[in-house]
């Protein structure tokens, strides 16, 4: 049966979790993305930006941000990797683009995962592969409503609790098994998130622009 693939960033690497139309589920993880997209998948989404302007905000990111608030970062541009610190990009930014338009240090901080993501991204690909923001899909899942903080073990409860029911029920085993892996509580539990978007997404943010590359920009949930 087609398996459907979510992954997220950690901190040495990526990591993934897959689930099948009858429900079988599991995770794996690597320091590259490249191991975890040769799995089996009918379609992927990952919780990266996937599609870069040279300036400005993405339309994508100010719709999903309007939904369910700063946990959409702003400022996923194509140059990011040219400065040497985020106090260089945001005076840059602000020069160019005026005051407030930089970027944050939760995104400066994934730059990388970004670039890591923007090097194996094509308009081809982009028809298995797309970009999905966990917030969005929890929103969604919960009947279009706001969740506690991820941080808070309410948060936390709420977001397990949708995925056990969407089929991920082996999700509290799992997140005792990660200890020693670097993975994340939160990554795992996003990356379950992104495949449930990739076996069940029909819904989407933004997509009328395109990057200079030709990569739809777009947040599917």
């Amino acid at each position: 049966m087609p398996n459907y693939l979510g992954l997220d960033g950690f901190r040495f690497g990526w990591v993934a979790a897959w689930i099948d139309e009858h429900g079988d589920h599991g995770f794996d993880y690597s320091p590259g993305l490249t191991r975890l997209l040769a799995m089996p998948h009918a379609r992927a989404m990952i919780d990266m930006p996937i599609g870069l302007k040279p300036s400005g905000y993405r339309i994508c990111d100010l719709r999903a941000r309007a939904l369910v608030g700063a946990a959409v970062f702003l400022g996923a541009r194509r140059d990011l990797w040219k400065f040497p610190d985020m106090a260089t990009a945001n005076r840059h930014y602000w020069e160019h683009e005026g005051k407030g338009k930089g970027v944050s240090a939760q995104l400066w901080n994934i730059r990388d995962k970004i670039r890591d993501v923007d090097e194996i991204m094509t308009p081809a690909r982009q028809a298995k592969i797309g970009e999905a923001h966990p917030e969005l899909i929890f929103w969604n899942l919960a009947g279009r409503a706001r969740l506690a903080k991820k941080t808070s073990s309410e948060g936390r409860e709420q977001r397990i609790a949708l995925l056990e029911r969407c089929g991920f029920t082996r999700l509290p085993k799992w997140l005792t098994q990660r200890h020693g892996t670097g993975i994340g509580r939160d990554d795992l539990i996003d990356a379950c998130a992104c495949a449930i978007a990739a076996r069940d997404s029909k819904q989407r943010v933004g997509g009328e622009e395109t990057d200079p590359r030709g990569l739809r920009m777009e947040i599917n949930y």
